[in-house]
């Protein structure tokens, strides 16, 4: 494990030595002087560092009209963006992003020109940066824990950064390294492939900044630690595979093994080991914030109504605030001329025109602002398998009709699908008509096995269409036990099980708001073990009815 400071002086010198590669940094610290002695060390990277706030607007990004100079000077004069030239990006407040603003610099960061260092002054654990940076930031920092007095300043040597960088394009990868490095993410949980890539660059600029021509087991260690260990899940309790059959004893005659096979085996890096030190690279804790973090910002459109949205275009009219004229902004012309109207002597007398009736500047402009909240979409996922799956769609039934009572003051949507026999079925697009949900309804067949896979895999694309369309999805799973259909449709219960499994961390991955119902009699492991998967919440309600159910989840989502 890497001591704190130590961990920021790496970080920051394979950030000077390949910020295109590594794509940027995560620093995780309330700001103050500790924050201060690590982010001085910025100025080792080889781009201009170029401060941006959460409220950025877009003509700061891309460049647009400047509207005082252009006032001034009779005819258009257009400023360069931020991003018209490779830059390091220091994103203040990066917990606050917005989600259009994330999507910008994600874009960006896809370009090798750009790096990105986001600061996450987060105070709470719910608090996290947007999927989209997290996903492609390689480094991460964290400084809880560390106090300022037992530190000192960073010692980063420009002169060995800039051999390095140099000396970063002769690096070789051992062909081992990608699939080593592919295998360890997956067992960590990591379902992103951008996590590997970011490890070799990782890798690549540790051993060029170490001297050393092709990457050896130290450089994929260290690069592990600082580009998986947040990613990481926390590792997964012991009980789970309590009913999972013992592996078979190896034979007790082994045949020798050739000279090469022994040779292999010693100069391969060991698997277990990379996985245990990036389980050790930071506190379990951090761990569990992190994974809180990430799941609170996913839950954030299920407290009963769908996302904020703060624009110029519709919604509950807000305070007017100063701003520039950007392509789609609306002017609030009382505000305006308000702000203008004190000044109107002394801008006389400074422009020498008495006879002028008014005189706007850049500095006068109030736009006006609206906030809208999307439509919330509610998707049941139902087992109909079984002899008591009409028990359970009848509760099911029950409580959609009592939510779209409720959906016209609401702006909910429901949509139901189905999984029984081989595959899943959607029965109700997302509709808030409730005598197209009866009509929907009246006839719904039921048996077969449980293809639990493809039940979650049909949700998650109902979900991505909902999301499409403007709404805010949230999945509710209503079942009595583990699936028994794979996704090619046979009965295989192992492979049932990893499937939906797969399909539960595809949803984690997409940040949408799930429930896990458990319907059985008794509580089911399994169902609890998928829930955790899925980043979601998990409720035991053995025989419920449909009142009760429809409490539960109004109870569940916060409406």
């Amino acid at each position: 494990m890497i001591p704190p400071l130590h961990r920021a002086e790496i970080a920051l010198s394979l950030l000077a030595i390949d910020p295109a590669g590594l794509k940027g940094l995560w620093l995780r610290a309330r700001a103050g002087a500790l924050r201060d002695r690590v982010t001085d060390g910025l100025a080792a990277l080889p781009l201009p560092l170029r401060r941006l706030h959460p409220n950025v607007a877009d003509d700061a990004l891309y460049g647009g009209l400047d509207l005082s100079s252009t006032l001034a000077a009779g005819r258009p004069v257009m400023t360069r963006g931020l991003l018209a030239d490779p830059t390091a990006l220091v994103l203040t407040m990066a917990e606050r992003t917005p989600p259009g603003l994330a999507a910008r610099l994600a874009t960006a960061l896809d370009a090798p020109a750009h790096c990105l260092i986001a600061l996450d002054e987060s105070a709470d654990p719910d608090e996290t940066l947007p999927t989209a940076l997290t996903d492609r930031l390689g480094l991460f920092l964290s400084l809880d824990g560390i106090i300022w007095s037992e530190t000192e300043p960073l010692r980063l040597d420009a002169d060995a950064l800039a051999t390095a960088r140099d000396r970063l394009a002769l690096v070789r990868v051992p062909p081992d390294a990608a699939g080593l490095l592919t295998r360890a993410a997956a067992e960590l949980g990591i379902v992103s492939l951008r996590a590997p890539l970011l490890a070799i660059a990782a890798a690549r600029a540790h051993a060029a900044l170490m001297g050393r021509p092709v990457v050896t087991e130290d450089d994929l260690r260290i690069a592990a630690d600082l580009t998986y260990a947040h990613r990481a899940l926390p590792a997964p309790e012991s009980s789970q595979d309590q009913d999972q059959p013992p592996p078979p004893p190896p034979p007790e005659d082994q045949p020798d093994q050739g000279p090469s096979d022994n040779q292999q085996d010693d100069t391969a890096i060991p698997e277990e080991m990379l996985v245990e030190a990036v389980r050790a690279a930071l506190p379990a804790d951090l761990l569990e914030h992190l994974a809180a973090g990430r799941a609170a910002r996913a839950a954030k459109g299920a407290s009963g109504t769908g996302d904020e949205r703060q624009g110029n275009r519709r919604g509950r009219p807000l305070p007017s605030r100063p701003g520039r004229l950007v392509p789609g902004a609306r002017i609030d012309l009382v505000a305006t001329l308000r702000a203008a109207a004190p000044w109107q002597p002394l801008r006389r007398r400074e422009a020498n025109r008495p006879e002028a009736v008014l005189l706007v500047r850049g500095s006068d402009l109030r736009l006006k602002r609206f906030k809208e909240m999307s439509d919330r979409v509610l998707i049941f996922a139902v087992d109909a398998s079984g002899s008591s799956a009409f028990a359970r769609l009848a509760e099911a039934k029950g409580a959609i009709e009592l939510l779209l009572g409720q959906a016209y003051s609401r702006r909910d949507h429901v949509a139901l699908l189905a999984f029984r026999g081989m595959q899943a079925e959607l029965i109700l697009p997302p509709t808030r008509s409730l005598v197209q949900t009866k009509r929907r309804l009246c006839a719904l067949p039921g048996g077969g096995g449980t293809p639990l896979a493809s039940g979650l895999t049909l949700a998650m694309a109902t979900a991505d269409q909902a999301r499409k369309r403007g709404l805010t999805p949230t999945i509710a799973v209503l079942t009595d036990g583990r699936g028994n259909i794979a996704l090619d449709g046979t009965a295989d219960r192992p492979r049932a099980e990893a499937d939906a499994l797969k399909a539960a961390q595809a949803i984690r991955a997409t940040a949408t708001p799930t429930l896990v119902i458990d319907t059985a009699n008794r509580p089911q492991p399994s169902l609890q073990h998928l829930s955790r998967a899925m980043d979601g919440t998990y409720l035991a309600l053995p025989r419920a009815d449909a009142h009760r159910l429809s409490n539960v989840l109004e109870a569940a989502l916060g409406a």
